[in-house]
């Protein structure tokens, strides 16, 4: 195939995948031309080398940088590899872009995907939060994802660690709304690794997004990057569980900015873990005490559910104690030596009959509490 033969969003991902170039400076790129005679310029070096923007921050060793790699890129080879690869290219000027991304002030240029671009219609909500979560956290995103997808609401989250990977596994294990998520890396470039199943499983089912073309890496600045495309897609944010400052925050922030409604699920006073989600509630953001709570927001009616019965054993005598003591957070086995006063022996027999039971989970001396929704 000769290069007549490629459509324009071949030269748009060839220029995307230039070295330090990002999303600002790919706009920028394509504000000197049509994408093609921008590539040859690029190539030839005679790029205008005076930018105007200083938040673009461009150092003068960077169209130096482009055209070398230019020079050693086939834009055809390049645009194919992702026709072969089974992943969808648009730019923002395509009929079919996402009209909540088309309309935003800060756009991506080109979306890649893999799996059924159409699933993102129909309503969506963003469930996000730290990576760092607790089991109270990961338990609570996981019920709110599995409900909210039953009710026909479709879940989208950035497939990290914690509570983005709670969110879209209880999504996923219900035949519900299709899950969609966001991601900061390119498509072939699976991050986080342990995340590799969930990947497909979403792909497969639902959508996974990306600024990024083929063999981009996760960097750090492309994380909070995203957050705005999963704020611009979301009609409502919950933010599960959040330090005092993190990714969720800026998520937040974003779809705060653009109008969506953000709710935040309380969490203990005492907890890091959600010392940002207090926050959120103490600036005056909605409560999500529940599923109904974000579909009250959503101006959609709550679902008649009945109550799932308890299947555990419930804990009598001293277990019951012990449950009764822990907190909605991590904490240490000591932390049960001192409020049961029982000895350390005492206390692990307790605990370990508490875990067999699905009611805590033990993690190199640290006890979590699991809720309903986590019992497994």
């Amino acid at each position: 195939m000769g290069t007549a033969n490629i459509p324009i969003e071949a030269w748009v991902i060839a220029l995307a995948a230039l070295p330090g170039v990002g999303p600002s400076r790919l706009r920028w790129l394509l504000t000197q031309g049509e994408p093609e005679a921008v590539w040859r310029r690029v190539c030839s070096g005679s790029l205008k080398k005076v930018v105007n923007d200083e938040s673009l921050r461009i150092p003068p060793a960077f169209f130096e940088q482009c055209s070398v790699a230019a020079k050693s890129m086939d834009p055809v080879a390049f645009w194919n590899a992702h026709i072969e690869a089974g992943i969808g290219v648009m730019t923002r000027w395509s009929a079919s872009f996402p009209a909540e991304l088309a309309d935003d002030d800060d756009a991506p240029v080109v979306l890649f995907w893999l799996g059924d671009i159409d699933r993102l219609a129909g309503t969506r909500v963003a469930i996000v939060g730290t990576r760092r979560a607790t089991r109270y956290g990961i338990d609570v995103a996981n019920e709110f994802a599995r409900e909210l997808s039953i009710a026909g609401v479709s879940v989208v989250s950035g497939l990290a660690l914690g509570i983005d990977g709670a969110a879209h596994a209880g999504a996923l294990a219900v035949e519900g709304a299709p899950p969609i998520a966001v991601v900061g890396s390119g498509l072939d470039r699976i991050y986080p690794r342990a995340h590799r199943a969930l990947w497909r499983a979403v792909a497969e089912l639902g959508v996974v997004l990306s600024e990024y073309p083929l063999g981009t890496q996760a960097v750090a600045w492309q994380f909070p990057a995203r957050n705005r495309i999963i704020a611009a897609l979301s009609d409502a944010v919950v933010v599960v569980e959040s330090q005092s400052t993190g990714g969720a925050l800026g998520t937040a922030v974003e779809a705060a900015r653009r109008g969506r409604t953000v709710l935040a699920v309380p969490g203990p006073v005492t907890a890091p873990s959600s010392a940002g989600t207090n926050q959120l509630l103490f600036d005056g953001c909605s409560p999500a005490r529940d599923v109904d709570d974000v579909l009250l927001a959503l101006g959609r009616e709550p679902e008649r559910r009945r109550p799932a019965a308890e299947q555990r054993p419930r804990p009598i005598g001293l277990a019951k104690k012990v449950l009764d003591s822990l907190p909605w957070q991590a904490v240490p086995v000591e932390h049960v030596l001192v409020s049961a006063g029982l000895s350390l022996g005492e206390a692990m027999l307790v605990l370990e009959q508490l875990e067999s039971d699905g009611w805590v989970s033990l993690r190199a001396g640290w006890i979590e509490r699991i809720g309903r929704g986590g019992a497994r």
